[in-house]
Order: structure tokens, then C-alpha cells, then sequence
């Protein structure tokens, strides 16, 4: 079965050739669509109204349509493949197209260089977090470092993996694609005020309530995932979750503060499992083991729910 083939495919070029060249990769390529748009339609921050009907309503149709310069092309691609290509072919060509939507290998590395650099100085795991967060490192301590590492671990399995991989299963190629634009777009635009200048309260929050639709569910098939991982339920998991003022991504990091015993915190923002230990690097590596099996399960559970569809068609 093409698709079964063509997951397995992509997870085993991300585990041993990870991401292409920056000037073959989609994903930035969305990015410097969304960046373009962005910087010309985003107001001022001097300039931002309270209320901006239209402004908003430019940011959905600006959406809409990098949606469809995205999804369009990887329908096309799909649908060709299926019809002209051998079974083996197929495979191949979905594989290579579906591997930049998704990355484990280059997230799991980035959080343990987080670690290494920690090992050197604080200074040092300050700047090898930055890579990871959008968040302001410079006060961070040494336990805030660890702790925003492991969140940012356990947010993006699920963004950056479970996700996509689910809206694979359900769509095709398509669903993949159009989620990771949502996705490159939530992380570019749905911002609450201002950002580099910028205020982005109207003309992002399409993008920002788009990618909540759309992680919903994949963000709670995440702690499930990660609790086939460890072999454990996350008590309270919904509860610490609450606690975030995302509704998707507290989902994975309060199961990984929960699994871990640790507590994962952003200052002045939120808690999660207040009464747990500090993380260690002892836990950085196992948040990262865990998060390889989980991507294992996601394949075998993907692989049924593949093989399940195609059967009962």
C-alpha cells in the first residue's frame, strides 16, 4: 500500500538524512510567503486598531490563499502519482514530498545541543534555546533553560509530528501540507499585540484560531502517545493542561512534566506540575526517548489506521 510505504519511507530519511537544503524545503518557502505578506499587510504597532474587522478579514483571505498555493500543488502531485506510477514509484514520490512536513530527527538534536550547551555555560544553553523559542532568554536560569527545552520537546512532537502525520492519514499529502502552512503561519502571525514592531491582534488571529482547530485533536492523541511511551497514564493531564492559556499545547507539555515528575514552567505565565522536582539532564534525555517511541507508535498507529481505511473502502 503506497501511503503505508511512503510514511515509513519518510521516517526513515528523517532518522538518516534529516531535513533538505533550506532552498528545497516547503516549509520555508511557506515561511517566506507568510514573512512577505506579513511585514506589508501587518499594521504599526502605532498604527494597530482596537477593533479591525477588515483587517482580519485580509489575514483569512492572505491565509486562504497560501493555504491553496500549498495544498493545491501537493493534490496535484498525489493524484498524478496514484494515477500514472507504479505502486513502488508512488511510495517513493509521496515519501520524499511528505518528509519536509514533518521533523524528529532535527527537533530531538536541537534539544539535546540545549543540554550540551547547559553542560558549558548558561550562557551558552541561553543561546541554543533561542533556536528553539520565540520567548525572551536572556533572564532565564539554568532549571528555566532545561524546563523550556522539555516543553518545547513535548509541544512540538506534536506539531511538528503527530499532527501533520495525522492530517496525513485523514487527507492525503494535502492534509499534511495544508497543516504545517497553518502551523508556519500560527507560529508567524498568531501573536496577541505587538511583535517586532508590529501588531499582529487582527491580522493573525485567522491564522492563530486555524491552527487551533486543526492541533485540537492531534494535541490529545499526543499525551496518549506519550503514555504508550512511558507505559503510564498522566493523572490530572486535563487539569494541568487547563493551566496554559493555549488549548492545544498544554496538553503534551503537562503529560511530559506529569510522566517526568518534573515541573516545566514559563515565568509568569503558567505552572505545570507546581509540586514536581526540578528537571535535571538526566530528564532531557529521557523526554527525548520517550518522544522516539511516541513517533514509532504514531507510524504503527497511522499504518492501521491506513490499512483500516483502505480494508473497510
Amino acid at each position: 500500500m503506497p501511503p503505508i510505504a511512503a510514511l515509513w519511507l519518510a521516517l526513515a530519511i528523517d532518522r538518516w538524512l534529516g531535513e533538505p537544503a533550506a532552498r528545497w524545503h516547503p516549509v520555508v518557502w511557506m515561511g517566506r510567503y507568510l514573512g512577505w505578506i506579513g511585514s506589508r499587510m501587518a499594521p504599526r504597532a502605532a498604527d494597530a486598531k482596537p477593533r479591525d474587522l477588515p483587517l482580519f478579514l485580509a489575514g483569512a483571505l492572505a491565509w486562504g490563499v497560501g493555504a491553496m498555493l500549498v495544498g493545491a500543488p501537493a493534490l496535484a502531485l498525489q493524484a498524478s502519482a496514484a494515477q500514472w506510477l507504479p505502486g513502488w514509484a508512488e511510495a517513493l514520490v509521496l515519501g520524499l514530498a511528505l518528509k519536509p512536513l514533518f521533523a524528529w530527527r532535527m527537533l530531538r538534536a536541537e534539544v539535546l545541543a540545549v543540554e550540551a550547551a547547559l553542560a558549558v555555560s548558561l550562557e551558552a544553553g541561553r543561546a541554543q534555546l533561542a533556536r528553539l523559542v520565540s520567548r525572551d532568554v536572556s533572564a532565564l536560569g539554568e532549571r528555566e533553560v532545561r524546563e523550556s527545552a522539555i516543553e518545547s520537546l513535548a509541544e512540538n512532537l506534536n506539531d511538528s509530528l503527530v499532527a501533520p502525520l495525522f492530517w496525513f492519514v485523514l487527507l492525503g499529502l494535502p492534509g499534511a501540507a495544508v497543516y504545517r502552512f497553518a502551523n508556519t503561519a500560527d507560529a508567524m502571525w498568531g501573536y496577541r499585540g505587538e511583535r517586532n514592531g508590529r501588531d499582529w491582534s487582527w491580522f493573525g488571529k485567522w491564522a492563530a484560531r486555524a491552527d487551533d482547530l486543526l492541533s485540537w485533536l492531534p494535541a490529545r492523541l499526543t499525551v496518549l502517545l506519550l503514555a504508550l511511551a512511558a507505559w503510564r497514564w498522566p493523572r490530572d493531564v486535563a487539569r494541568e493542561a487547563r493551566r496554559t492559556p493555549s488549548p492545544n499545547s498544554g496538553w503534551p507539555m503537562a503529560a511530559m512534566a506529569l510522566l517526568l515528575g518534573v515541573r516545566l514552567a514559563k515565568p509568569g505565565v503558567y505552572a505545570l506540575n507546581a509540586e514536581g522536582r526540578p528537571a535535571d539532564a538526566a530528564d532531557t534525555r529521557q523526554a527525548a526517548q520517550w518522544g522516539g517511541r511516541a513517533v514509532l507508535a504514531t507510524a504503527a498507529c497511522a499504518s492501521l489506521a491506513i490499512f483500516a481505511a483502505t480494508y473497510w473502502a
